[in-house]
């Protein structure tokens, strides 16, 4: 069966942004973004809420694509191929092709989409993700932590999670951030 996989970029301390909600200290460098690129391309499906699919939605049609380089255009080409599905109770309608919105995150509708894929699935964002987490769907983690520590903002967790993992891969990259993937214990 498919994977539902979570994949973040993180802080040292677990967090996705700092209290004023930036992120650019995980900006990829071409080595990260190329090695994201490879996790994205067999994916089949994303799972989003609403603000992580508004901010993805830029890859649609991004301004002078090709003016950018091969690996940003790759990254683009493959999201461009992914379906989405957006949970959100505020969007009427998606913004991008094979997009559809539903109301509400419903656990039983995700295994069964998990159950039908042809490919793997991910989750992004940690609101979609902790109710993905705690209904039992996640199967993979991939957690990128860059050397920074932001003293807070929005963890990559919730509160409260109890896992057990299996370690399956780490790799270390030359500017600093390390990835590990974990696979979620039965």
């Amino acid at each position: 069966m498919p994977k539902l996989i979570y994949a973040m970029n993180t802080s040292l301390d677990g967090y996705i942004n700092d209290e004023q909600g930036n992120f650019d200290w995980s900006e990829p460098d071409e080595e990260l973004h190329t090695f994201f690129n490879e996790l994205e391309r067999p994916l089949g499906t994303h799972l989003y809420g609403r603000r992580l699919y508004e901010a993805m939605a830029y890859w649609h049609d991004p301004p002078d694509l090709a003016e950018q380089p091969a690996y940003i255009r790759d990254f683009a080409e493959i999201w461009q191929g992914t379906d989405n599905v957006v949970y959100s109770r505020t969007l009427d309608s998606p913004s991008t092709p094979r997009t559809r919105i539903e109301s509400a995150f419903d656990p039983d509708a995700v295994r069964e989409l998990k159950e039908s894929a042809d490919a793997d699935l991910s989750v992004g964002g940690p609101t979609l993700a902790a109710e993905a987490l705690a209904a039992g769907l996640v199967d993979e983690l991939h957690q990128v932590i860059h050397p920074v520590i932001v003293g807070g903002g929005t963890p990559w967790l919730p509160d409260g999670l109890r896992l057990d993992l299996e370690l399956l891969e780490e790799r270390r990259f030359p500017v600093g951030p390390v990835h590990l993937r974990y696979r979620v214990r039965s």
